[in-house]
């Protein structure tokens, strides 16, 4: 009589029941993420502007919300990918703005297809509050193009195909196991 490998099982059964409670737990993601789009949405629709909050953990309670900030200084100029409001390709300028009495906040202040950093030496930036807690400006600084503004659509929702994949995962490593117990030598005999 052959009997089963009890530390082998008990590994596999482990790395199994992680692999489910992962998935478990981006279906979890996936409905947080839509409550978030939802509440992103209904941020867009909303006129009034609110103020940059000095709690960076509520953060996402603003996204997408109108802002206006005083930026007494600018530093740390840089370019990533950008969009401009009139749906071209480029770069976002960004910069590192120090406010009053307040930790520095990034803003994006506009679009260019230039790759070189701006200067600009800071002022009023009125823009839309990114993901993160960046602030994208509404109207071009610095003599660039104003960017597309921030859109929830955009954020990706992708929760349910990483909760297949865990899914998939521990079905695999499962018949993977199954198969090894078949193959003859595999099982320890039992004495």
């Amino acid at each position: 009589m052959k009997s089963i490998p009890v530390i082998p099982s008990i590994i596999v059964g482990a790395a199994i029941a992680v692999m489910i409670a992962l998935g478990f737990w981006q279906l979890g993601r996936m409905d947080e993420k839509e409550a978030l789009i939802v509440r992103a949405e209904q941020a867009l629709k909303m006129s009034a502007e609110v103020e940059y909050p000095s709690d960076p953990a509520s953060i996402d309670d603003v996204i997408y919300r109108r802002t206006s900030v005083t930026c007494e200084s600018a530093s740390g100029w840089t370019t990533v990918a950008g969009t401009s409001a009139r749906g071209e390709k480029g770069v976002a300028q960004r910069v590192s703005c120090q406010r009053p009495d307040a930790e520095p906040l990034t803003v994006d202040i506009g679009w260019s297809r230039d790759p070189a950093p701006v200067e600009w030496a800071g002022g009023e930036v009125s823009g839309v509050i990114a993901p993160g807690g960046r602030i994208v400006a509404t109207t071009g600084l610095a003599g660039l193009e104003p960017l597309a503004a921030p859109d929830p659509r955009n954020l990706p929702n992708n929760h349910l195909a990483y909760a297949g994949q865990w899914f998939f995962f521990a079905l695999t490593a499962l018949v993977i196991y199954l198969l090894a117990l078949r193959r003859p030598g595999t099982r320890a005999k039992d004495e």
